[in-house]
């Protein structure tokens, strides 16, 4: 690469992911794995490989750049909408879906719709239809693709094309995700074929009622402003059923008593259906009667405050056995059959798959939740960890082969080893080195033994001089921000090295620690979160000397953008200066399903709104015991998941209370920040505001 600067190096390969395999799946009978990766570490264009287990080769099966196929400007909305949930800042082959046995892949490339065998040198045939097409899906017997097109669910079949389910209506689709499914449950599919290829079942969405915001492009008045069905907290969410409909042109109505369908799968053992209601304090389990809709319950789970929702479950062994998630004397124990099958000393994450007998999974050690490990477990064998103890660990397993990616402290990026056949292989990264390897002092802050780190300047010589303090936290729930992974600290070492002592921290409700600890925040975001921040700081400035605690900042976005503009209003005596990224001002203006978890509704639970809400603090004028302190608001205009109107309205409470502070609005930009001058530029005029603000020479 040519450019020489941190920033624009980040920025340019996507924070050092480009060119690392990623998207693997893994053929039932062990002999390939498929993989998404793109051909270098500044390249976006990402391409579909398949790795050769006997042989140990790799082949490139699509190229995007070989095909016929126009850029990316116009993608269909619904896929844009996609991989703004998914968090895709790539182009190409972003993602594939697959046949049971592995055979043959779907994809789309600029709304074109795709099939590829799995096979060396084979070559991609586009469908016969028009586009543009989403979410392209084939049989799992194969013979036949379904996809989405103007909202409605078509199916390919012997040459045929014919529409499964169309909208009665104009705000009706079926067979995609509903906003708050795809934004908040990982729920990104509305549709799920049946074992043998002859049916699909099927979401239909009615977003009539929800509300409807207009999000304008004021960089281009001559725009219309777009039109998104958003249901903020205490309003009316999308009406989302579930049915069953045969390609013989049968239709059966699944009855859902619950306000949210969380997932379905069907398998040649059952259609399980996960929903939850409306204020997810449990989540329940159904196996449904295809032919006739009725359901029985499986399993529930209940609590107090709520239930998460595990990813990879349910699942089933092969002897039918259901692969289940509960939470046990305060951690999340892997359940099988009727089996609780691990111990309080694993925190379980996720199931990353099933094979046969045996359920990979990953999970915490208790006491340590900065690293991830992958573990396995059968009846015969029991559970046992099949990754480093130490980093984060991710993988898949089918056939008898194992894939584990591996990130850690020790070494740049992932890697990514097949096992199995009786040889062991590394997959080749392409990704970049991001030449700057972080010093990470990892600790135990405090009474509640909060996982912090703290980055200094490479070049600090101790004693030398006290440095200005950055926190650098994302501090809310679903999210780490201390990881024994390198590439979680690059942004904050490279900030170090601008000058400050960089506090990582990860305060309650964050995961990795259990139950209780995540379910801390019920009703107060603010405070618990607030607090553990300053604790961690404090516990920073003993752990390592030259913390200067006269001279503290504090940076983040999103829901760390919401803990910054908090920190500097609610305790200025601590915190001397703030930058908040597409803060979460009012809570009443975000999303049905995040925040009514931790807040119920506004209607129901008022006051945990105001405990939450920082318009208020806002509004308040700035004392000498209490001084308004240098403040940067930052926000994408075109962001549809914490929408402007956050940093608008408490700008507006900042200048009615005669508050001074900085707002920089980012014309075109969503709640990622994926172009590259702007993520470069936005890393140096924080460290420029940050200096000036703590007076740093």
């Amino acid at each position: 690469m040519t450019q020489d600067s941190f920033p624009r190096r980040q920025a340019a390969t996507r924070r050092f992911t480009l060119g690392a395999p990623r998207g693997v799946t893994v053929a039932p009978d062990g002999s390939r794995v498929v993989f998404l990766r793109s051909r270098g570490g500044d390249d976006p264009v990402t391409c579909l490989w398949v790795f050769d287990v006997a042989s140990g080769e790799e082949h490139l099966l699509v190229d995007p750049l070989a095909l016929d196929v126009p850029g990316e400007d116009d993608l269909p909305p619904e896929e844009k909408a996609r991989r703004e949930r998914v968090r895709e800042q790539s182009g190409g082959v972003v993602d594939y879906a697959c046949d049971r046995d592995v055979a043959t892949a779907a994809f789309v490339l600029s709304g074109r719709a795709f099939t590829v065998a799995l096979t060396p040198g084979s070559a991609p045939e586009p469908l016969p239809v028009e586009g543009p097409v989403v979410d392209p899906r084939p049989a799992p017997t194969g013979g036949a693709v379904a996809f989405v097109r103007g909202g409605a669910l078509h199916v390919l079949a012997d040459g045929r094309e014919s529409v499964v389910a169309s909208p009665e209506a104009e705000h009706v689709t079926y067979g995609l995700a509903d906003f708050v499914a795809a934004e908040e449950m990982n729920r990104y599919r509305g549709y799920w074929w049946a074992p043998d290829g002859s049916a699909l079942a099927v979401a239909r969405v009615d977003d009539t009622a929800v509300t409807r915001w207009h999000i304008a492009d004021p960089a281009n008045p001559e725009r219309d402003p777009a039109v998104v069905a958003y249901p903020a907290a205490g309003t009316t969410n999308a009406t989302v059923t579930l049915h069953v409909i045969g390609l013989d042109g049968s239709r059966v109505d699944v009855g859902n008593p619950d306000e949210y369908l969380a997932d379905v799968t069907w398998d040649r053992h059952d259609l399980l259906v996960t929903t939850a209601p409306r204020d997810q304090r449990s989540v329940t389990l159904r196996r449904v009667d295809p032919s006739s809709g009725t359901s029985a319950v499986v399993r529930t789970e209940t609590d107090d405050a709520w239930v998460d929702l595990v990813p990879g479950i349910p699942a089933h062994l092969d002897d039918g056995s259901l692969v289940w998630c509960s939470d046990v004397d305060d951690a999340r124990r892997l359940v099988v059959g009727d089996q609780v099958v691990t111990g309080p000393e694993l925190q379980v994450r996720g199931v990353a798959a099933v094979d046969g007998t045996t359920v990979l999974f990953t999970a915490s050690r208790a006491g340590t939740p900065t690293s991830t490990v992958l573990a396995m477990y059968s009846p015969e064998a029991g559970v046992s960890v099949v990754s480093a103890e130490s980093g984060v660990a991710s993988g898949r397993l089918a056939g008898g082969v194992l894939v584990v990616s591996q990130v850690s402290l020790e070494h740049d990026g992932a890697v990514t080893t097949v096992s199995g056949g009786g040889r062991s292989t590394v997959l080749r990264s392409f990704a970049e080195s991001p030449d700057l390897e972080p010093r990470v002092h990892v600790f135990a802050a405090g009474e509640r033994g909060l996982a912090t780190a703290v980055l200094l300047p490479r070049h600090h010589i101790p004693g030398s001089e006290r440095l200005p303090v950055l926190l650098d936290p994302y501090g809310g729930p679903h999210s780490q921000r201390v990881v024994d992974a390198r590439g979680a600290f690059l942004t904050s070492q490279w900030f170090a090295d601008q000058g400050f002592a960089v506090v990582v921290a990860d305060g309650r409700g964050t995961p990795g620690r259990g139950p209780a600890f995540e379910r801390a925040v019920h009703g107060d975001l603010a405070e618990p979160v607030l607090a553990d921040q300053l604790d961690a700081l404090a516990a920073a400035a003993k752990e390592v000397e030259d913390l200067d605690l006269s001279r503290v900042a504090i940076r983040g976005w999103s829901f760390g953008g919401y803990l910054a503009a908090l920190a500097v209003l609610r305790r200025p005596d601590a915190v001397h200066a703030a930058i908040a990224g597409a803060p979460v001002t009012d809570w009443a203006l975000y999303d049905t399903h995040y925040t009514e978890r931790y807040l119920g509704t506004p209607q129901s639970w008022p006051e945990a709104y105001d405990r939450s809400s920082i318009i208020s603090d806002a509004a308040t004028p700035a004392t000498a015991e209490a001084p308004m302190r240098p403040l940067m608001l930052i926000h994408g205009l075109a962001d549809d998941n914490v929408v402007a109107a956050h940093t608008l309205r408490i700008s507006s409470a900042l200048l009615a209370a005669g508050r001074p502070h900085q707002v920089l609005p980012l014309s075109g930009v969503t709640h990622m920040t994926p172009q590259e001058v702007v993520a470069e530029n936005l890393l140096r005029l924080q460290v420029a505001f940050l200096r000036e603000s703590l007076g740093v020479v």
